[in-house]
C-alpha cells in the first residue's frame, strides 16, 4: 500500500498564490473552477500594459472570485496624481486591498517615487484602503545592495507600512535551490521579521524558458544550483518541475520559519501549474523519494 501524501507538503501546497499577467487573463478564466475562491492573484507591472489593462485584470481577479494583487512599479509612476488616480479606481472597480511594491527596472524614475520605500511613506496606500502591502525577498541575493544593507531596507519597509496600519508581508523572487531559501528564512526570522512569506515557485516549464526567465530576473542559475532543482546540464532540451524544491522547502519548514506558503510563476502556463500542483499534491511520499 502506498504511503499517504507528506501532510506538510500537502499543507505547505494548499496555500499557493498564482502571479498573472493582464494579457494571461483568459488563462485564468479558463481554469478559474480549478483554483480555490479567495486564492490571491498578484498582477504584474508590464511596460507593454496601460493602467487601463492593469485595472481590468484586477477588475477580472475580483469576478472570478480571487484576491488581485497588482504591481506598484515605482520608479515608472509619472506622478503622485497618477498613483493616486490609479489605486482609487483600483479600490472602487475591484476592491483591491493589497498590492506588491518594487523599485522598478528604469535607472532614472519617471516621477516623483525613486523607489518601493516612497511608495510606502507616500500615504496614498492607506488612504486608497488598501490593508496589506507585500515587498520584495531576495534569496539569492539583491542585483545592487549588499546583503546588510538588503537586510535594513526590508527592516525600514516592515516597519514602515505597519506604522501606517497595514500588514507587511513579503514575496521572494523564485529560486532554483531550497537550502538557500530555507537559509534566507532562518535569517529573516532571526532579525525579529516574523510577516508572511510567499516562495516564489517557478511552475513547470521548458529548461531553456526557466534559464531565460532566471537570467531576465537575475535568479541564480549556476551548474550547481540547477542540478539541485533537478535539472542535468546536459539536458537543456527537456522541461521540469519544481518537485525536488518544493519538497526540500516544505520538508525543511519548521514552526520556528511562520507563515511561509508558494507563490507560483506559471512560466509554462496556467494550466501546467495547476495540474502540477494537483498531482504533486495527491503524490504519496514514498513516490517522492
Amino acid at each position: 500500500m502506498s504511503a499517504p501524501t507528506s501532510p506538510r507538503v500537502q499543507a505547505f501546497l494548499d496555500a499557493f498564490s498564482l502571479e498573472v499577467s493582464a494579457r494571461a487573463m483568459p488563462a485564468l478564466g479558463a481554469e478559474a473552477t480549478r483554483i480555490p475562491r479567495g486564492t490571491t492573484i498578484s498582477i504584474p507591472w508590464l511596460a507593454s500594459e496601460d493602467d487601463d489593462a492593469r485595472l481590468a485584470a484586477a477588475r477580472r481577479v475580483r469576478e472570478l472570485g480571487f484576491e488581485p494583487m497588482p504591481h506598484l512599479s515605482a520608479r515608472r509612476i509619472g506622478s503622485r496624481a497618477v498613483l493616486e488616480r490609479f489605486l482609487q479606481r483600483a479600490a472602487n472597480e475591484a476592491g483591491v486591498a493589497q498590492c506588491l511594491v518594487i523599485a522598478g527596472d528604469l535607472a532614472t524614475p519617471a516621477g516623483p517615487f525613486a523607489d518601493s520605500a516612497s511608495i510606502i511613506e507616500s500615504g496614498l496606500l492607506e488612504r486608497a484602503g488598501i490593508k496589506v502591502v507585500a515587498i520584495g525577498g531576495h534569496p539569492d541575493g539583491h542585483s545592487v545592495l549588499g546583503s546588510g544593507a538588503c537586510w535594513q531596507v526590508l527592516e525600514h519597509k516592515c516597519q514602515s507600512i505597519e506604522a501606517r496600519g497595514m500588514a507587511p508581508m513579503i514575496i521572494t523572487q523564485f529560486a532554483f535551490d531550497a537550502d538557500i531559501v530555507l537559509a534566507w528564512l532562518h535569517a529573516l526570522r532571526a532579525r525579529g521579521i516574523h510577516v508572511p512569506v510567499l516562495v516564489g515557485v517557478p511552475g513547470p516549464a521548458s529548461i531553456a524558458r526557466l534559464v531565460r526567465y532566471a537570467a531576465m530576473c537575475g535568479v541564480g542559475a549556476s551548474a550547481l544550483m540547477l542540478s539541485r532543482y533537478g535539472i542535468s546540464i546536459g539536458r537543456l532540451l527537456g522541461s521540469a518541475g519544481p518537485e525536488v524544491f518544493v519538497d526540500r522547502l516544505a520538508g525543511g519548514l519548521t514552526d520556528a520559519h511562520g507563515l511561509v506558503s508558494p507563490h507560483f510563476f506559471p512560466f509554462g502556463g496556467i494550466a501546467q501549474s495547476l495540474d502540477w500542483i494537483k498531482q504533486h499534491r495527491a503524490l504519496p511520499s514514498v513516490a517522492r523519494r
